[in-house]
């Protein structure tokens, strides 16, 4: 699983007066974990963003940041009426887990001593591995949501032994603000993080300060630190049929998966040949191809393109003096006979 990107509808530790308006500029934009914090907008608006979220089809998340039992306990209780998927925070683990009991709900709570608004974390870096491993052991714990950059300790030595010490996802929030953060949070081996303020205040370094910008320059950074970034560009095939003169052999273009895209130049007849076992596809980019078969021909124009099974003897032939096409074959398909011997491709 490449790093998660956990949108949060929050400023300073609340979620914000327009967490609707901006979930729809998240989902447009392809965001597929959106969460926000049971403090700043009423219950029943609270359940209608979550309704959006998962009618937009992303993981909807509901970080608690209650410091007494109290509020804790009725967060809990307000996760289950809302219907979040994932909870986030919390250290009272003894009270929620028989709250969220029997629910879907995945648990990740804080790990280590949590005090003030916006939340710190306190303690020592042994302190706060001793909270970890003792909550990832209980049953009903999914994972761990650690406030690493709200703490004073060398930040990515701390994940780092967080989530060594550990078996489940650990999740990193609190002022995730650069690149750089981003990439060492990955690099110590987490699983995923939340950006809430840096994002809606336009603090992250991107060409713009709005939101789509600072969205779209997080997702793709994301992207790169995953490797889903495509390393391909587009290819013009009269450029690529001009890079070689030969008749044979047919060109390797691209690989797809197990399948090969090959360019090759017939000139005259191939001569008679079928494949044992690969199908094989013939697109003429540029000429005509009279492709023979026992019981008929086949002219193919520029443009077109004709499939031949295995199996199927063929005589391709090239009714102009050469005729380009583009050929997908598995990749283990061998063209070792040479059209000058008679025996085809």
């Amino acid at each position: 699983m490449g790093l998660r990107f956990i949108f949060m509808l929050t400023r300073n530790d609340r979620t914000v007066s327009d967490a609707m308006e901006q979930l729809q500029t998240a989902l447009a934009l392809g965001v597929r974990h959106i969460g926000f914090k049971d403090i700043g907008l009423p219950l029943d608006k609270l359940k209608a963003l979550n309704t959006a979220i998962k009618a937009g089809g992303a993981t909807s998340y509901l970080e608690v940041v209650s410091l007494d039992r109290d509020s804790e306990v009725a967060s809990a209780k307000a996760a289950v009426e809302i219907g979040i998927d994932i909870l986030l925070g919390g250290t009272r683990v003894d009270d929620v887990l028989p709250i969220i009991s029997g629910t879907t709900i995945q648990y990740c709570p804080f790990p280590g001593t949590i005090s003030g608004h916006p939340s710190v974390l306190e303690g020592s870096i042994d302190d706060i591995v001793a909270s970890a491993e003792a909550l990832a052991a209980r049953d009903g714990v999914h994972g761990l949501d650690l406030l690493a950059y709200r703490s004073h300790e060398n930040v990515p030595a701390l994940i780092e032994a967080v989530c060594s010490a550990v078996s489940k996802p650990v999740y990193v929030a609190g002022s995730i603000d650069t690149p750089g953060r981003i990439a060492a949070l990955k690099e110590a081996g987490a699983a995923g993080f939340t950006i809430g303020t840096a994002a809606l205040d336009g603090k992250y370094p991107a060409e713009g300060t709005d939101v789509p910008s600072q969205l779209s320059t997080i997702i793709r950074d994301v992207a790169m630190l995953n490797r889903h970034i495509s390393p391909f560009h587009k290819e013009n095939l009269t450029s690529a049929f001009g890079r070689f003169s030969d008749t044979w052999p047919p060109q390797v273009a691209a690989g797809v998966n197990n399948l090969q895209i090959k360019l090759a130049k017939f000139e005259g007849e191939t001569g008679w040949h079928f494949n044992s076992h690969e199908d094989e596809v013939f697109f003429v980019h540029k000429g005509r191809l009279l492709m023979k078969f026992r019981d008929r021909d086949e002219v193919i124009e520029e443009g077109e393109f004709i499939v031949v099974p295995h199996g199927v003897e063929r005589c391709p032939t090239a009714l102009e003096k050469i005729c380009e096409v583009v050929m997908l074959e598995i990749g283990t398909t061998s063209h070792d006979l040479r059209p000058e011997n008679g025996k085809g491709l």
